[in-house]
């Protein structure tokens, strides 16, 4: 029997063929001696082929791939045309690391696969000696491969969208129940040890957080008199309790308590009203969170029936895989594998059954409703999971089918069908997505005209005040050259008028002359 070995390695796949593989396998201590020297261990495994990875990207999705056990493309063509065809002569068996990938290369190459007795041993040689045996490979390159790989992996693992970041709501639904319980048991220590010095109280304020800020206010019971009545009337939001509050506290049956007891009770109550007011803050931190990442599951049931729906299926895009039946008994795992064990009825809800849906619902309803809300939960998550911009359309949708399907219930109305409702809502978020791209385009024109406006402005009045100060400067400098024309005649202005003047003073002279002459021939005429 001929054995080839499978090495998957950062780089790329190295197929590695073994010698004498009956011998090695009576031999294991052997081999286990022989690893760790090349020499040795060279002579009885051979490097035949080795493909590397030529992108990152394709690295990081081969490694992906295995990792799922799944048989990527890559290693497929390689063990297609590198590892020898079995006859049976001579049968192929490939050793592999791990089971999942033998039974995927079985199912995809009907090559007998191994990945027990000598292979785990025969690896590790390879993974000790493999840059030695693959020529122009280095331990440095090595390093380097793995880690980039390994980081990339990582950040593959672990990254999450920050647009649709369901970690957080993960997190926030687990915290706000765990504090949901802290508060209630920090509440009944109060209620317990504050009733010690006034028991009346937990009758008139029955609310453990209104208890808390009521026992933080009152302290001591023989303070409170008539005059703090308008202040615990804030506190309480009710006249008729605060007065009775202050009637119990003038005939209450309670003992005494020292300053000491006191302060540490009223440290306590405080301690028990941050935490409920910061419960509230969370609340609303998850209500934006579900809002940005689930809002149509949002919109159908809930922030915090989806935060646990969520958070049960690991995270959205887990959710959106799950089928209708799994989303209807999500979270009442022990009761379905009982059911099975003792062959008795399946639940009809797990964590459905906290929505107002089903509790709206009649006894014998109460299944058939959670059945469909939860098909109507799947495709909510679907849409959140895969819509590139998220609306809350396709939920209010949702919700209104659930009410219809109550009502027909309860009073026989035929619901609209489901493709109808769909078609609309689609329309609806069609022209929803076309307005905010217009409202988008709108805002950026303003923005662009206002910038351009106040940049227009300000060149605008430079370009004014510029003009204006070169009119003044050309202005003054006419003025002065008019009135040098005028008294030198210097300028083109001035040069044209004392030529006219010139002109017409000429003529004058020529006319005299001309009458002088014709005297002068008058009189030397006899």
């Amino acid at each position: 029997m001929a054995l080839y070995v499978l090495y998957e390695h950062a780089a790329g796949f190295a197929l590695c063929s073994v010698k004498e593989f009956e011998e090695i396998g009576m031999l294991l201590p052997q081999v286990e001696a022989s690893v760790l020297d090349f020499a040795r261990f060279n002579s009885i495994v051979k490097l035949v082929g080795f493909h590397p990875f030529k992108t990152a990207v394709a690295a990081l999705n081969n490694v992906n791939a295995i990792s799922e056990g799944l048989l990527p493309e890559d290693l497929s063509s390689f063990l297609d045309s590198t590892l020898p065809k079995s006859t049976s002569k001579k049968p192929v068996t490939l050793g592999v690391s791990d089971a999942k990938l033998g039974a995927a290369i079985v199912e995809a190459l009907s090559v007998q696969c191994s990945h027990i007795g000598v292979v785990p041993e025969v690896l590790r040689g390879i993974r000790y000696h493999f840059s030695a045996m693959v020529k122009g490979f280095t331990d440095k390159s090595a390093a380097v491969a793995q880690l980039g790989l390994g980081h990339s992996y990582s950040r593959c693992k672990v990254k999450f969208n920050v647009h649709r970041s369901d970690n957080m709501i993960i997190q926030s639904i687990a915290l706000l129940d765990q504090l949901d319980k802290d508060v209630n048991t920090f509440s009944m220590r109060i209620r317990e040890w504050y009733s010690y010095h006034f028991p009346e109280l937990v009758k008139i304020v029955p609310d453990n957080y209104m208890f808390a800020k009521v026992a933080h206010f009152i302290k001591d019971r023989k303070s409170l008199s008539d005059e703090s009545l308008e202040a615990l009337e804030e506190v309480v939001m009710d006249s008729e309790k605060a007065k009775a509050i202050v009637d119990a506290s003038k005939m209450s049956m309670g003992m005494d308590i020292s300053v000491i007891d006191l302060l540490n009770i009223e440290m306590f109550a405080k301690r028990v009203i941050k935490l409920s007011d910061y419960r509230q803050q969370l609340a609303g931190y998850l209500h934006s969170k579900m809002n940005n990442v689930a809002p149509n599951l949002q919109a159908l049931i809930g922030d915090q029936v989806g935060a646990r729906l969520i958070s049960k299926a690991g995270s959205l895009t887990n959710l959106a895989k799950f089928p209708a039946s799994t989303v209807q008994i999500l979270g009442a795992e022990k009761a379905l594998f009982r059911a099975l064990k003792t062959k008795s009825n399946t639940p009809k809800y797990g964590l459905l059954f906290n929505s107002s849906f089903i509790g709206r619902s009649t006894q014998k309803n109460k299944g058939r409703i959670s059945r469909f809300l939860a098909n109507k939960c799947t495709i909510a998550s679907r849409i959140d999971c895969f819509s590139e911009t998220p609306s809350t359309v396709f939920g209010e949708a949702l919700k209104q089918q659930v009410e219809d399907r109550l009502k027909f219930y309860e009073c026989g109305e035929t619901p609209r069908k489901n493709l109808d409702v769909m078609k609309e809502a689609m329309e609806l978020a069609q022209e929803q997505l076309a307005t905010a791209s217009k409202t988008k385009k709108k805002n950026k024109r303003k923005l662009d005209e206002s910038n351009g406006d106040g940049s227009a402005a300000m060149n605008g009045t430079g370009q004014q005040s510029a003009k204006k100060k070169k009119k003044a400067k050309l202005n003054e400098t006419n003025g002065d050259n008019a009135d040098d024309s005028v008294m030198n005649g210097s300028s083109a202005s001035g040069f044209d008028t004392s030529a006219a003047l010139a002109d017409v003073s000429n003529g004058e002279l020529k006319k005299k002359k001309k009458k002088k002459n014709k005297k002068q021939e008058t009189e030397t005429e006899p």
